[in-house]
């Protein structure tokens, strides 16, 4: 069933065990900027930055940024559909990149760095169809996001891995991923874990 943005906290057609947790591959510009968003998140499991969407096997960071590969830098997310559903995970990807531009976020430019969902079954992609409806209510420009079958996530190389948690001094953190991460805060406040005291 359908539901508008930032609407109830679960989808019907989503399981509802606690113990179970589902996975959920999304890409929207650097794969260090969602990781870091999605590390936040209450019901998130696990965030692993890597790369899919693409026709090259195993493919490493410097293939990637060739544009030559056809993968795009995505995370894939572990959750628990008890906590948060794949709809609600989707409301916040929308919010915390700009979907309207092609191949492009901030200063990263490339085919890699595309907004694109990757869904695995069926109702993934009727969700995915679905929130990307109701996003459009939020830009004025038409949202340029891929929905693709997901076929194969490779895992980034480990020093791309917690990027944001173990350089948050570095400029990208600050000027490009902090911004993203205010914005989460802003508007998904009662989703954040709990951070720990100074």
């Amino acid at each position: 069933m359908a539901r508008s943005l930032f609407g109830t906290l679960r989808s019907s057609n989503m399981p509802k065990s606690s113990t179970q947790t589902q996975s959920a591959v999304l890409g929207g510009g650097c794969f260090w900027c969602l990781e870091a968003v999605y590390q936040e998140v209450t019901g998130v499991e696990n965030v692993v930055s890597g790369y899919a969407g693409g026709t090259v096997p195993n493919p490493t960071y410097y293939q990637i940024e060739t544009a030559t590969t056809g993968h795009a830098q995505v995370v894939e997310l572990t959750f628990q559909p008890s906590v948060i559903s794949y709809r609600d995970i989707l409301d916040i990807f929308w919010v915390v990149h700009n979907p309207t531009t092609l191949n492009r976020q901030d200063y990263d430019q490339g085919p890699q760095y595309r907004s694109i969902i990757l869904y695995q079954g069926e109702d993934q992609k009727k969700i995915a169809t679905e929130s990307k409806d109701a996003a459009s209510a939020l830009w004025s420009n038409p949202i340029m996001t891929e929905i693709v079958p997901l076929d194969t996530f490779y895992e980034a190389e480990p020093e791309h891995q917690n990027y944001f948690r173990s350089h948050p001094e570095r400029a990208y953190c600050q000027i490009i991923i902090n911004p993203k991460l205010q914005k989460l805060r802003a508007k998904f406040q009662a989703r954040l874990k709990a951070q720990p005291s100074p």
